[in-house]
């Protein structure tokens, strides 16, 4: 609607080759073509790759800061300079913002747009595909055309308001998961402005924690000082028969939850490891010593990281049917 209102038919967007999957699913949900910037030696965006894809078509370049390697973009206000020049906007996916609580603001890193993912960062466990919920942040130029209701304060009271002539209308018919708002907000609330700041600096320790003790093992493709969190390459086990799949499978046996494997798709093998702040020293050696002990295991006797799990109720389930049909309530059979 911004774009329409300037009188531009932009109809790309341009996302990093370290992007999370959500984000050209994102964009083409949305009616836009994508465009991808790929990644430079350092694992950030490539700044010579992006100028070339620039054009009176470039909408929005969406980025991930910390991207999803864990490293810093920093050239950040460079691409934001060069994406408003261009005469698009920039976006910002704030999965990643664990890592920037209380040390950095987007908005002085010229993004227009932020999404706040507050499961993971505020609290809320995101597995198993939710709940989560992410609020949405504009520059002033973009407020007239957010969807409604929107609230507003009339007094000392709050109102629901529909009277905004450029609105892009209702999204939803429903507000979204109001207990994960309540949650976050208590979670903010109860640690204050030095508590954010603490828990996104412990993030950032315990993922450059666990990655000194696991880089001498595992390849690190871009080993320099991460933010919240880092990614390993497990290729070197792939001689042996063995890949991230099984190295996951065989944690379980150790009681541990595996990390998530083969994302992004630019590391080979990939083993994507984000410590929370929350973790002790002995719970992130607890956590070294598993997958140091399943490096051992991988040379030694391969076929045992192969068949993995052991120990489970079951062993490897079929994924596809998973999850296609997944079971999510225990049901009497007999």
């Amino acid at each position: 609607a911004y774009l329409s209102k300037r009188g531009e038919k932009r109809d790309t967007v341009i996302i990093p080759d370290s992007a999370h999957g959500t984000n050209p699913a994102s964009a083409r949900l949305a009616g836009f073509d994508v465009a991808v910037v790929r990644s430079n030696a350092g694992g950030r965006i490539d700044t010579d790759h992006l100028k070339t894809l620039l054009s009176d078509r470039t909408a929005v370049i969406m980025i991930t800061n910390p991207n999803t390697l864990g490293l810093f973009e920093d050239e950040i206000a460079t691409i934001a300079d060069l994406v408003h020049a261009a005469g698009g906007l920039v976006y910002l996916d704030g999965a990643n913002l664990n890592a920037l609580l209380g040390l950095a603001r987007p908005g002085d890193m010229g993004f227009d747009v932020v999404h706040f993912n507050l499961h993971k960062t505020f609290s809320t466990p995101h597995g198993g595909g939710g709940p989560g919920s992410g609020p949405v942040g504009v520059t002033e130029a973009l407020v007239p055309f957010l969807p409604v209701p929107m609230i507003d304060r009339v007094g000392d009271r709050y109102v629901l308001s529909e009277d905004r002539p450029l609105t892009i209308g209702r999204m939803h018919g429903f507000h979204g998961n109001a207990l994960v708002l309540v949650r976050a907000y208590a979670y903010i609330r109860t640690l204050g402005p030095e508590g954010l700041r603490r828990a996104a600096e412990h993030a950032i320790l315990n993922a450059n924690y666990l990655k000194a003790r696991l880089a001498g093992t595992f390849e690190v493709p871009f080993d320099r000082i991460c933010q919240h969190e880092f990614v390993l390459s497990a290729r070197r086990f792939k001689e042996k028969g063995v890949g991230a799949w099984d190295i996951a499978k065989r944690l379980l046996d150790y009681g541990v939850h595996p990390p998530t494997v083969y994302f992004p798709l630019i590391v080979p093998e990939a083993l994507m490891i984000e410590p929370p702040e929350t973790e002790s020293k002995e719970t992130l050696d607890a956590f070294a010593d598993a997958l140091l002990a399943v490096a051992v295991e991988a040379e030694r006797d391969p076929d045992l990281i192969r068949q993995a799990p052991h120990t489970m109720p079951v062993r490897r389930l079929d994924e596809v049917r998973a999850a296609r049909q997944p079971d999510l309530r225990w049901r009497d059979e007999g």
